[in-house]
């Protein structure tokens, strides 16, 4: 039986609670499979050596199987500088890890629908989409800096660069991932104005031409935000640049009914993947009990699924998640006057009794 090394960063925040969750709810799907390895990164590092992350735990990250992370930052650190902000220490993983292809699902469960903010029509035809987001390159990575004009203006300027090579990548994923679902890409772009939009249009169609089976479409960005909220059901597999990958992919988590529900994970060339809930830190509930676990937990299980081929064990979490809200279990985020609220300990006591 193979045993595995995880990386883990629980971070700021709810991280070391939500992770807490996933790793009891790892160890009764798969007892005695990994080892672990606890990091300090992010705003924990910055006050405990000065750096969102070391050297020291950027090799650690390096030479693990995966890494799983709680949430990072805070509004203690917003203020710092720019290398310095907790962020930072999740761009440099993606770098050195060489992580591009950001997965984000995102579904509207049915017994949820009520916490949806979508019109009743809308919600009641569901959603489940995967937004691929491209991850170390874009706008996020380009050029940038400050500078003074003629007449004693400070400019600043942030580049949006991708080369071929990068969109045909994420391009490629994209439509593997949708051979896998209901054989369709949306592939999001603002090519009516961007040069770098234009390259990335020509490059997906380029790389469609090995995926006859998958159907192609292109929308424009601002016209992809409508259409989350207009017909969400409409969409499969949605491709898109790092920016607006981080817009749309927010939008999408709210229409679910809660953030806390939407995990993800961030992909490269091999098996090693960083794995995390797409929510942040919320500082104003640490340590209180009250956050949702269930995007985390179903962080891990996308772990399972693409980094430790262990598809049986993902699909049940997957599945104990679900039954878990059938039967009514809500955090406080997600509960209506019908329910009782459970806390972060409480709900993942439900989802280990489905398991």
């Amino acid at each position: 039986m193979n045993t595995y090394k995880l990386a883990v960063i629980e971070g700021d925040g709810i991280g070391p609670e939500i992770i807490q969750s996933a790793i009891r709810v790892l160890e009764k799907v798969a007892p005695q499979r990994f080892g672990y390895e606890k990091l300090i990164v992010g705003g924990v590092s910055l006050d405990r050596h000065g750096v969102p992350i070391t050297d020291e735990a950027m090799q650690a990250c390096m030479d693990s199987d995966s890494v799983l992370l709680g949430a990072v930052g805070g509004p203690q650190w917003d203020n710092l500088p720019g290398h310095l902000r907790a962020e930072r220490a999740l761009l440099g993983i993606r770098k050195e890890l060489q992580l591009f292809a950001n997965l984000r699902p995102a579904r509207l469960f049915s017994m949820l629908k009520a916490a949806s903010p979508l019109r009743q029509d809308i919600a009641e035809r569901g959603f489940d989409m995967l937004i691929l987001r491209e991850l170390t390159g874009g706008i996020y990575y380009g050029e940038r800096g400050r500078k003074t004009d003629a007449q004693g203006n400070t400019i600043a300027f942030d580049t949006e660069t991708y080369n071929q090579t990068e969109v045909d990548r994420i391009a490629r994923i994209a439509f593997e991932m949708a051979r896998q679902r209901r054989g369709k890409v949306c592939s999001v772009d603002k090519a009516n104005v961007l040069e770098s939009s234009r390259l990335w249009r020509e490059r997906v169609h380029i790389v469609a031409r090995d995926f006859p089976d998958v159907e192609l479409s292109d929308m424009l960005v601002d016209n992809a935000a409508m259409q989350l909220v207009r017909n969400p059901a409409q969409f499969d597999v949605l491709v898109m640049a790092n920016m607006f990958g981080d817009i749309l992919s927010d939008e999408a988590s709210q229409l679910t009914g809660s953030i806390g529900l939407l995990p993800s994970a961030s992909l490269g060339e091999d098996k090693r993947g960083m794995y995390e809930p797409i929510h942040g830190s919320a500082p104003d509930l640490a340590g209180k009990n009250l956050a949702n676990p269930l995007a985390t937990i179903l962080s891990l299980a996308m772990m399972l699924k693409y980094s430790f081929d262990l598809p049986e064990e993902a699909q049940r979490i997957e599945q104990a998640v679900e039954n878990t809200l059938l039967k009514g279990h809500r955090t406080a985020d997600i509960h209506d006057n019908d329910t009782q609220p459970l806390g972060t300990r409480e709900m993942t006591d439900k989802v280990l009794q489905e398991l």
